[in-house]
């Protein structure tokens, strides 16, 4: 089937989201993942508290201007992460959609052929490109949590984990034209950042970025080069920064293509006034109440598969 173009654009207006059903933190991902927190045994309460939050962040981004998509969870097979779809999906510009191998065996039940189907009845699906066979391989790409997208560059940024393995970056570069461009992120743990958009977010006139996270001076340097060369102004974040969610976020745009800048309740306090004038500058702010959610070690980013399809 031919590709179906739309304009591309950094941001967009249209994004899924899924309603968690049994919220709880993953103990199969808690080994790697530092943003995660132990919570009490006491599930239901705690689903019914992301339920709160994920109801009200709905209704915030509605509010704001940006078209939501929620698919409810399914009651079985249980999954703890379903909350977090980009990790699963992307979709393009071109009318393709990627689902990715994911790490933990329980997140790949959260794939859902499904939820593909329904996004065909609004958008023009060219293609589906499914790379979860690289699973038996051991081989890992966590979706739009590995790959920070510069759409407009086609510059794919990844700092390698084991949720970020370089021959599925490769296939993935190679099969949407994009530019890899992978650097190693390390956190207070001394652990490699377990996803790129923890520490990173590239909106469309400017970078959210952890650098000093980045040991190694070359790749510190050609990351921020790369990006100051795609006209982007560079915002330093600080560990505390990133610990505190400021680099989990995600630039949407309203009705009207005004620019919105999503992120956490949390991260907000933690930017500096200049941070946060410099960001207003290209974008308004939207922050998002989810402390339980972000017990999974997750936050707004991660809440918001981004929809580029074209529109039927």
């Amino acid at each position: 089937m031919p590709a179906i173009f739309r304009t591309i654009s950094q941001s967009t207006n249209s994004v899924l989201m899924v309603r968690p059903h049994r919220f709880s933190p993953n103990p199969e991902t808690a080994g790697d993942n530092a943003f995660q927190q132990h919570a009490a045994d006491d599930i239901e309460a705690l689903s019914i508290a992301a339920q709160t939050e994920f109801d009200q962040a709905v209704q915030t981004l509605r509010d704001a201007g940006v078209t939501v998509h929620v698919f409810e969870d399914t009651a079985k097979p249980e999954k703890p992460d379903a909350v977090f779809p980009n990790n699963w999906i992307s979709t393009h510009h071109d009318g393709r959609i990627a689902l990715f191998p994911m790490f933990s065996p329980l997140r790949r039940q959260e794939r859902r052929h499904d939820i593909v189907n329904q996004l065909r009845k609004r958008y023009r699906v060219s293609e589906v490109i499914d790379y979860s066979h690289f699973e038996k391989e051991g081989c890992c790409l966590e979706g739009t949590g590995s790959l920070v997208l510069d759409h407009l560059n086609k510059i794919a940024y990844v700092s390698l984990s084991k949720r970020s393995n370089l021959k599925v970056i490769a296939r993935f570069a190679e099969d949407f034209g994009y530019e890899p461009v992978t650097f190693t992120s390390i956190g207070d743990d001394g652990q490699p950042i377990y996803h790129t958009n923890v520490m990173m977010c590239v909106g469309t006139q400017f970078a959210l970025v952890g650098l000093n996270m980045i040991p190694s001076h070359s790749e510190k340097e050609r990351l921020r080069t790369r990006l100051e060369k795609t006209g982007r102004e560079v915002i330093e974040l600080q560990s505390d920064q990133v610990a505190n969610f400021a680099g989990n976020s995600i630039e949407l745009h309203d009705s009207e293509s005004g620019k919105l800048l999503v992120l956490s309740a949390r991260a907000l306090p933690a930017l500096t006034q200049e941070q946060q004038a410099r960001l207003a500058a290209h974008a308004r702010l939207v922050p998002l109440s989810i402390p339980t959610i972000e017990m999974g070690g997750g936050s707004a980013r991660c809440m918001i598969a981004t929809i580029h399809l074209p529109a039927l």
